[in-house]
């Protein structure tokens, strides 16, 4: 289930036809996100494209121990070098979000992509109406759904003037399926905003889209299936079994393979994709959707 599989590298400046675009090539890049492994992976992708990064995030060691990674990382290949800042930030306060944008403003000069990718952690448990927390789910919304919002209303006067934007807010599957009350409308809402603001913004030249992933392995993987094994009773070669029984690929998608979907709609080349949901989840069996 953990097997990797190696694809060729392609960047996005190669997947043109020759006319005459504006490619991947120095922009910025904010991230707010919850895993170390989802961090590096997206942030990775982007700077392989030519980006600038602002990394951000609530642990400032941790932030600062992903940011040492990618400029080694960086060193190591040999390629230009690029400006990667390590910025703390809780996105559920109005005043963390305003000083991370300042930070994000005076390092980099501002940012032409933002992808949102915060989150609280979630068990995965089901849990219904009498199991229903007030007090958490307002947490949730808080610091995803309100805090993309806020992280979106910082950047996008900047993009705005720019002529030139690429929001990428990251929900989840669960939108698409019952058994959390406060995961499912979390991450239906946030599919919501996005085609507000898409509809809003995209005559500024400022696309705004929604990535749905699944169960990803990142550090978190083991933890996660070895809990959910725990609430089944069974193995955790079993929850692996039965989540690769259900999706499409016949296996989990990485955060890397996640990161290149992203790169791609932070690119130019996506400008025909705006207000949609894409699902990285490696095909769910069964469902159509349309």
């Amino acid at each position: 289930m953990f097997e990797t599989y190696a694809d060729p590298v392609v960047h996005l400046g190669e997947l043109g036809s020759g006319q005459t675009t504006k490619l991947l090539n120095n922009l910025l890049f904010t991230a707010n996100l919850g895993t170390a492994a989802a961090a590096l992976a997206l942030a990775r992708a982007l700077v392989a494209e030519g980006c600038d990064v602002a990394l951000v995030a609530r642990d400032k060691a941790a932030l600062e121990a992903a940011r040492e990674s990618l400029l080694t990382g960086l060193a190591a290949a040999g390629g230009p070098a690029r400006t990667v800042l390590a910025v703390p930030c809780d996105t559920g306060d109005d005043a963390s979000v305003a000083a991370m944008a300042a930070a994000v403003i005076d390092g980099l000069g501002g940012a032409d992509i933002l992808v949102n990718a915060a989150a609280k952690a979630n068990s995965g448990a089901v849990v219904g109406v009498d199991g229903f927390d007030a007090a958490e789910f307002g947490e949730q919304v808080n610091v995803k759904v309100l805090g993309y919002l806020r992280c979106i209303r910082a950047f996008a006067p900047s993009m705005r003037a720019a002529g030139w934007g690429r929001i990428v807010n990251v929900s989840g599957l669960a939108a698409r399926s019952s058994g959390a009350i406060t995961g499912t409308i979390r991450n239906v809402a946030v599919a919501a905003m996005t085609k507000n603001l898409a509809d809003e913004l995209g005559k500024d030249g400022i696309n705004v889209t929604v990535v749905h992933p699944g169960v990803t392995v990142t550090e978190k993987t083991r933890q996660n299936l070895a809990e959910r094994a725990e609430r089944a009773g069974v193995t955790v070669t079993e929850i692996e079994r039965r989540l690769g029984a259900s999706i499409g690929i016949g296996r989990l998608v990485t955060a890397e393979e996640v990161a290149n979907v992203v790169a791609f709609l932070a690119s130019p080349k996506s400008v025909a994709v705006n207000g949609d949901a894409i699902a990285v989840g490696g095909g769910a069996v069964g469902p159509v959707y349309y």
